[in-house]
């Protein structure tokens, strides 16, 4: 049996993070029974974020035409993916091999609790003062018939070739954001939500804006629409719904994720998760003491992203290694959808705002005609301001092609004593690497 001071199950950004921080002190294990780096490098935002960087400068020729543009490139989807995969295919053996230079031993394979401070790990013990689980989430599987006809977004990031006809179900950041990709690279979409009430923490206003813009680039955007089944037809695949039926050649679940604890064998060691992740409390711990969660598998309400899971495996490496006990703060956090247009927000929500007319205003600005908009003819631009009762800027949320360029401006403004977290992956969260 071998023995560690720290052992990270789940190779994410959350769990890198806090492994970075500690090598260079403590005898380190990282357990990963997929793909090193986790989802958001392999099958996440900086594999869409490839994808996207075609689909921008087409969509941005789309704006100038007439205006010195005679003609809007088209997606060569083959090399499109063939450029994400360049930078994809290298990750996992990249990501292991800097682990193991700074002295991290790392082992495939899935992870069992024995005891709170026991692993195992195909048949092989690893005992550890402190093990952190890290291991993030997976898509959630509907429960209709005919579900195993149904892909994912993992699925859709890693085609060949773009299907004629694609149906993405979902209202959430995964299905506006493929949707657009699909549809600007030549696909017939449609997007399916089984209430009203799409993209449901940021501002209503600007949602509907974003699904006008999304119809005018020939989305279909059905609300209202509850999935029931799925089958093969002589042309492909039908997707039943409550409001009628939808034939694809390929269709997309994209209803959500939920935590992967399944083979953990947490109810073992008694650790206390349920369908929504593991339970913390304020210093990452769970009600048992050495063991603790970081990342996505954790059960809280604050977005699950990338600069949220590394701010925690950072914060983690500060309690283990001695260097502070306070209770975990987070800095603002803001989000951003990728859409026909970026739909971004931080601090205060317009939502919220809105719900208590008490302490804070909104402000609406069409700033399509301001010479910033207007240079890339983004005409549509719009920026909402929520302040409070003595005129201060407590939130921000922004439609425009330019809105994570404003909103991580706003994240150095809103900062109010922590360093900023930045929309990921832009230019600004680069400046972590910058030192």
């Amino acid at each position: 049996m071998a023995d560690y001071q720290t052992i990270i199950i789940g190779a994410g950004p959350a769990g890198n993070a806090l492994a970075y921080r500690l090598a260079s002190t403590q005898k380190v294990l990282v357990v990963e029974n997929d793909l090193f780096g986790g989802t958001c490098p392999n099958q996440g935002c900086d594999a869409k974020k490839m994808l996207y960087s075609g689909i921008e400068v087409r969509q941005q020729a789309q704006r100038l035409q007439g205006h010195g543009l005679a003609s809007a490139p088209k997606i060569n989807w083959p090399d499109l993916m063939a450029f994400k995969r360049s930078y994809t295919e290298q990750v996992p053996t990249a990501t292991e091999a800097e682990l193991r230079n700074v002295g991290v031993t790392t082992v495939h394979g899935t992870a069992k609790f024995v005891a709170a401070d026991l692993l195992e790990v195909d048949q092989h013990q690893y005992h550890g003062d402190h093990i952190v689980i890290a291991t993030g989430q997976r898509p959630h599987q509907l429960q209709i018939p005919g579900a195993e006809l149904l892909k994912t977004s993992r699925d859709f990031l890693d085609l060949d070739q773009l299907p004629a006809r694609i149906v993405f179900i979902g209202g959430g950041y995964i299905s506006f954001e493929l949707a657009n990709i699909a549809a600007t690279a030549g696909a017939q979409v449609t997007l399916i939500h089984h209430n009203q009430r799409p993209l449901k923490q940021f501002p209503q206003m600007l949602v509907a804006s974003l699904i006008q813009q999304m119809t005018a680039a020939g989305i279909q955007v059905q609300l209202g629409a509850e999935p029931q089944a799925v089958k093969k037809t002589a042309t492909g695949l039908q997707l039943q719904t409550s409001a009628g039926d939808f034939d694809a050649d390929l269709i997309i679940n994209a209803t959500g994720r939920q935590p992967n604890i399944d083979a953990l064998g947490l109810d073992q060691v008694g650790i206390n998760a349920d369908v929504h992740g593991i339970n913390v409390n304020d210093h990452l711990q769970t009600n048992l003491p050495e063991v603790y969660a970081i990342g996505d598998v954790v059960k809280r309400t604050l977005p699950k992203l990338t600069p949220v899971a590394s701010f925690e495996g950072d914060y983690l490496a500060d309690q283990l290694l001695g260097l502070r006990d306070d209770a975990i703060d987070y800095p603002l956090i803001p989000t951003i959808v990728f859409g026909t247009e970026k739909l971004a927000q931080i601090g205060v929500s317009v939502n919220e705002a809105q719900k208590d007319t008490r302490h804070f205003q909104v402000t609406e600005m069409d700033v399509g005609s301001w010479y910033t908009y207007n240079r890339i003819q983004d005409k549509n631009a719009k920026v909402l301001l929520v302040k409070d009762m003595v005129g201060q800027v407590v939130g921000v949320s922004v439609l425009s092609a330019l809105a994570d360029e404003l909103i991580n401006h706003f994240a150095d403004r809103l900062a109010q004593g922590h360093a900023p977290l930045y929309l990921y992956p832009t230019t600004a969260s680069d400046l972590a690497y910058l030192n």
